[in-house]
């Protein structure tokens, strides 16, 4: 079977193996981006995502119990809710977050002492102007 190298032809030396190879070409060689002088790489220092005692922890939650995995605090926490909203952000919240509130409402409701739906509506779209009647129509349509 014969060597099937740049698009089926056979190599010629002197000449590069492919037509993307690194070869000087009318302005000299390539190279690799310049960063300037002591410009430092993009790296996220990663104190900033790792808890001081082990691995990673992102705030995030599961039922039954919805409290979040790094702080435990009920879920959404503090943390959470602290991210920048604008409308584009909301638009891409609401059909995770409905989805997240439906099974909220299935763990939480029968808790003894648990939220009543309007208050996890609320609790859960943080981040919509709600009033209680609207809460309140939202947690019928999600039962």
């Amino acid at each position: 079977m014969p060597d099937d190298r740049s698009c089926n032809r056979p190599h010629r030396p002197g000449q590069p193996a492919s037509p993307r190879a690194n070869v000087a070409g009318p302005t000299g060689p390539r190279h690799p981006p310049y960063r300037g002088p002591g410009r430092a790489g993009n790296d996220v220092p990663e104190s900033r995502w790792r808890s001081r005692c082990g691995p990673p922890v992102a705030h995030t939650a599961d039922g039954p119990l919805w409290t979040c995995d790094a702080c435990g605090r009920d879920w959404p926490c503090p943390a959470l809710r602290a991210t920048p909203t604008d409308a584009a952000r909301r638009a891409t919240l609401i059909p995770e977050f409905s989805r997240i509130t439906r099974r909220a409402i299935r763990d939480l409701r029968g808790q003894p002492g648990g939220p009543d739906p309007v208050a996890i509506v609320r609790r859960f779209l943080w981040f919509l102007p709600l009033t209680d009647e609207e809460a309140r129509a939202v947690a019928l349509r999600l039962r």
